[in-house]
């Protein structure tokens, strides 16, 4: 299941961020130390499963408290952040990014246990819950996510979203991190983002309240839309069950390079 969960090109890409540690017994005797790549499987099985830390199945061998120390270590480390920027520059450098049409979009979930980054969710009858953002290119893979609380509004999300968009390998050329056209709903109807947009030289497709439907945009957005049932996929993300705010985005950064790792093995 190691093998499966973590085939030998993610773990050549992880031990890129994190260099992998020797697993060796102690001379004197006691423990030895869990290894790095059983370690992630467990943690990708948790995310993709939605089981909780105690109920870690042991045919991964670590027991569930060292699996959930490596995963708050390296989650304070942003190992994950990282690795899903060398995942991205693989893809970038193999021509596998379209970045003519960018879509933004955002999804709530419900937060069991509170936390930072929670807020009343306005579609969920002010029930306490977060919310993920999400920027794809043209073909629905991630390049730049984050969370907030729920009663944050999606034109919010806009500004920092697309700067948070990492510099990324191309295949010919410079380093990009400008998509050609953004295309979001009727949630980023300002005048004011639509002028940021053009300083930056982002041409932009936004849905106008009160004039047009948003399933006008269907042609191009549906693919954000896509791309967070994609991330439905991670059975951990169906609530947030996280009390801290970094271990949330964590489980979404895992989503998302699993997303993107898929594409780039194929």
């Amino acid at each position: 299941m190691v093998q499966r969960l973590v085939p030998d090109e993610l773990w050549e890409l992880f031990g890129r961020v994190v260099p992998p540690t020797e697993v060796v017994r102690p001379q004197g005797g006691g423990w030895r130390r869990a290894g790095d790549r059983e370690a992630l499987a467990a943690i990708i099985f948790v995310a993709t499963s939605g089981c909780t830390w105690r109920q870690l199945p042991p045919v991964f061998g670590p027991a569930w408290p060292t699996v959930y120390r490596r995963f708050a270590q390296w989650s304070r480390d942003r190992v994950w952040a990282r690795l899903h920027r060398v995942i991205l520059d693989e893809l970038g450098a193999r021509g596998e990014l379209d970045w003519s049409r960018c879509a933004i979009d955002s999804v709530s979930l419900r937060a069991t246990k509170g936390g930072p980054l929670t807020g009343p969710n306005p579609t969920d009858r002010g029930k306490l819950g977060s919310k993920i953002h999400l920027i794809t290119d043209r073909n629905g893979l991630p390049l730049s996510l984050g969370i907030s609380g729920a009663n944050l509004h999606d034109s919010q999300g806009l500004q920092p979203f697309v700067r948070g968009i990492p510099p990324i390998r191309s295949h010919r050329g410079p380093r990009r991190r400008r998509p050609g056209k953004l295309h979001g709903d009727k949630g980023y109807d300002y005048d004011h983002l639509r002028r940021w947009l053009r300083t930056r030289g982002i041409r932009h497709r936004i849905a106008r309240k009160g004039i047009e439907s948003s399933q006008r945009l269907g042609r191009h957005h549906w693919v954000v839309e896509r791309s967070v049932s994609w991330l439905a996929g991670c059975r951990r993300l169906h609530r947030r069950y996280e009390r801290k705010a970094e271990h949330f985005l964590a489980f979404v950064g895992i989503a998302a390079l699993l997303i993107n790792y898929r594409r780039l093995a194929r």
